[in-house]
């Protein structure tokens, strides 16, 4: 099983479908202990529409061959444009799964759909505010529609560590080059996954990619034949497919559209990234505390209320954690991106926008993917559940970065303009980081 997580392009949990549920353990290590993983996930879109599916307030529709596919991700408030293909067999249905038969991926903000074919059942995760990524499958059987939740069962190939103790729950986007007979014939995610610092010629191995990205080269779409065609990729790579219809590849008429977007395959890798650094800061903050002998302090509201020796030992993830945020790392494009309007739009709408119009959501598109440098997950409930101890530094040290008091070099790229118009969207959409402001008053 832990060779699955190796080979993951996106890792959804399945259950090997026909026998009932049986509940595994979490793992016995201190961080699931202390989050209180092993307890419901109450927390979160998906156990919310649950509850509505059991008090019969919602009702979902059993419509062809994709069930309650469509039905769902209404409910769920997804939009079927974000839609992404992957074919490598890197599911326990694996058997429903190839490059004929891709598995669909759907998302929010906070929330993914898996979709494979013929299959009774549909992956779903999700972000809960207090336990981080949780699991769930969702029943594809007419009038047997139910939420199932399955995180611990999925923990053992979706815990960092493979489940063997000290790891977190996280979410998976890796990249490797396919043979023809699905064989991962080189990984090009190594321990981590596919991320918006990813180089552009190294990502979306085992994916189906349309869109359009000039001379940008990727390995979307590429199936070799064996191990002697790795000394050609550039030969065999294939790109800039407005559609995936009509290509040669697969029949896309069993899913809602005809594609597998780029901006939204570069979207859910930025999300990813910020997602699984929020859900390592809540396991692993109050496990830190915990080790150095400062328990307590894990409730302490203010940054200067964690001891210095908690300080030092706590610093590193929310630097890391900022520097994801601000996007220091993430690829230059060499050329114009271009996707799905639809999705574009509809990712657009969420806003929140300033008085001017801007929004950290604006996509650039021609020379990196956001227009302004700043996750729009500073808005997430995710974000905003974080430690109060780490959100007061974040916030501390996110105003220093923008009004040029940070000291930091992995900064420098912000110039003047771009740290002037993220202050002024932060201003009008994040209230809470106005008392950080020395404008306001709370800087130095």
């Amino acid at each position: 099983m832990k060779a699955l997580a190796v080979l993951l392009a996106l890792s959804f949990c399945l259950l090997v479908t026909g026998g009932p549920s049986v509940r595994a353990q979490v793992p016995a290590v201190s961080e699931y202990d202390l989050i209180g993983y092993g307890e419901p996930a109450m927390n979160n879109r998906v156990a919310r529409l649950a509850e509505r599916l059991q008090r019969g307030e919602v009702e979902l529709v059993f419509s062809g061959t994709r069930g309650y596919l469509d039905s769902l991700l209404t409910a769920l408030e997804i939009d079927t444009a974000s839609q992404v293909l992957v074919f490598s067999k890197t599911s326990l249905q694996y058997p429903l799964i190839d490059g004929r038969r891709p598995r669909a991926i759907y998302f929010n903000d906070d929330t993914y759909i898996g979709f494979v074919q013929n299959s009774r059942i549909i992956e779903i995760t999700t972000m809960d505010t207090r336990l981080g990524a949780v699991f769930y499958t969702f029943n594809n059987a007419e009038r047997q529609a139910k939420v199932i939740p399955e995180s611990q069962r999925c923990l053992v190939c979706h815990d960092s560590t493979g489940a063997t103790g000290g790891g977190i729950p996280q979410i998976l986007a890796r990249s490797a080059v396919y043979g023809s007979n699905d064989t991962n014939l080189l990984d090009l995610s190594g321990n981590g996954n596919t991320t918006d610092k990813t180089p552009f010629a190294e990502r979306w191995g085992g994916w189906y990619v349309s869109g359009l990205h000039g001379r940008q080269r990727h390995l979307g779409n590429l199936r070799v034949q064996g191990p002697e065609d790795l000394a050609r990729l550039d030969d065999l790579r294939r790109g800039n497919l407005p559609t995936l219809a009509g290509q040669g590849l697969f029949d896309t008429s069993p899913y809602p559209t005809p594609t597998s977007d780029i901006v939204a395959l570069m979207v859910l890798e930025h999300q990813l990234l910020i997602q699984n650094q929020l859900t390592y800061v809540k396991f692993k903050a109050p496990a830190v505390l915990q080790r150095v002998q400062m328990a307590d302090a894990v409730s302490a509201t203010q940054w200067n209320d964690i001891p210095a020796r908690g300080q030092r030992a706590l610093s590193r993830m929310l630097d890391n954690l900022l520097r994801m945020l601000l996007q220091t790392e993430a690829i230059d494009l060499t050329d114009r991106v271009e996707g799905l309007p639809t999705f574009q739009q509809s990712f657009l709408a969420r806003g929140p926008f300033d008085a001017e119009g801007r929004s950290l959501r604006a996509l650039d598109l021609e020379k990196r993917l956001f227009r302004y440098p700043l996750s729009y997950q500073i808005y997430s409930a995710d974000f905003d559940t974080l430690p109060a101890f780490a959100l007061d530094y974040l916030y501390q040290q996110l105003a220093a970065v923008l009004e040029g008091r940070h000291a930091d070099p992995a900064f420098a790229r912000l110039d003047t303009t771009a740290r002037a118009e993220l202050l002024a969207i932060l201003r009008a959409t994040k209230p809470a980081i106005v008392p950080y402001l020395a404008a306001a008053g709370g800087g130095p």
